[in-house]
């Protein structure tokens, strides 16, 4: 079993060969994970089974075989139990636009059991925990979709959990509402010691966020480690200069300089002026000095030079070279 080193050695998530096939799909195929308390992200594209293992853990949907536990309870035969003590903010627009903030994390804290005065007050705070304070009593048909995400991470919060699951709940917001989102959900834990497991497609937000992170693909487990240890192997650095009259194709100039230093340089595909990017690995913060005394050396102007956010795909990538390395090592 692959386990995720916490800082506290709490198991608040733990799988074992778990699986779910349908009909044509498998969504999860045998995963075995354990995940400690604090804010684990998990990883995958669209299809990768996330939103499957949410609610199978949510004892919402039986596996096909393997077993799981959510705070010491089995999900097979303790769903409505984990489900008291399991806030869920569910990826889909679920919210009825005719009733108010207020109305709504109301009832959802009455359907968890919450007495009325209690319910309210519950309310008014996670509301005002969740920057809704001051429209909570609008229509939620009238919000953006920046206030509907923050209504559903309020009724996900509103009974006190000890373990939330947010199926990537920055799904259609801007840069800023993206930043803003991702800031609560770090407070979630800070300030309240709520476990969170986050799910996203992009890395780069996670890596921000997050303790740890648990990496799937086609419901395969391919990584999981700390943050720390994961972005250690994983920090791209794009690099963008100006030509000049000595350089007239100043990217060449500058790749075949760092190919001489001993550098492994690849063109930014997929980037904004993508012929005149750079990507590198960068290996600490030597890696910065070396590119800012050649790109000086050469008398070439710096645009910029930023650790590149990764898309999952790049991690599948490198995890299926690792994978055939290792299978041309074994013949």
């Amino acid at each position: 079993m692959v386990h995720v080193t916490t800082v506290d050695h709490v198991t608040v998530i733990a799988t074992e060969s778990l699986s779910k096939r349908f009909p044509r799909v498998t969504a999860l195929d045998r995963l075995s994970v354990d995940i400690g308390a604090g804010v684990t992200g998990l990883v995958g594209a669209n299809g990768a089974g996330k939103s499957t293992l949410i609610k199978i853990l949510l004892g919402l949907s039986p596996a096909s075989e393997g077993r799981a536990e959510v705070l010491g309870l089995d999900v097979a035969t303790r769903g409505a139990t984990i489900r008291e003590r399991v806030g869920y903010m569910p990826e889909h627009d679920c919210l009825p636009p005719d009733v108010s903030a207020t109305e709504f994390v109301v009832h959802m804290a009455r359907m968890s059991g919450l007495p009325p005065a209690a319910a309210r007050e519950r309310t008014a705070d996670t509301l005002r925990h969740v920057g809704l304070y001051e429209e909570r009593y609008r229509p939620i048909g009238g919000y953006s979709t920046g206030m509907k995400q923050r209504v559903k991470l309020a009724q996900a919060l509103v009974h006190d959990p000890q373990l939330v699951f947010l199926d990537e709940p920055t799904n259609g917001l801007d840069p800023v509402g993206r930043d803003d989102m991702l800031a609560l959900i770090r407070r979630i834990h800070t300030d309240f010691g709520i476990s969170v497991l986050v799910t996203s497609h992009l890395l780069g937000e996670l890596e921000r966020t997050c303790d740890h992170v648990v990496v799937v693909d086609g419901g395969k487990l391919l990584r999981s480690s700390s943050t720390t240890d994961f972005t250690q192997t994983t920090t791209t650095l794009a690099v963008e200069v100006t030509d000049t009259d000595d350089h007239p194709d100043g990217t060449r100039a500058l790749r075949e300089a760092l190919h001489a230093r001993g550098m492994t340089v690849e063109d930014g595909g997929g980037l904004p002026g993508a012929g005149h990017i750079l990507l590198l690995t960068a290996q600490g913060e030597d890696t910065y000095d070396l590119v800012r005394d050649v790109v000086a050396d050469l008398g070439l102007g710096l645009v910029r030079m930023e650790q590149r956010r990764h898309h999952i795909s790049e991690v599948f990538r490198s995890s299926d070279e690792e994978r055939k390395e290792a299978a041309g090592h074994v013949s």
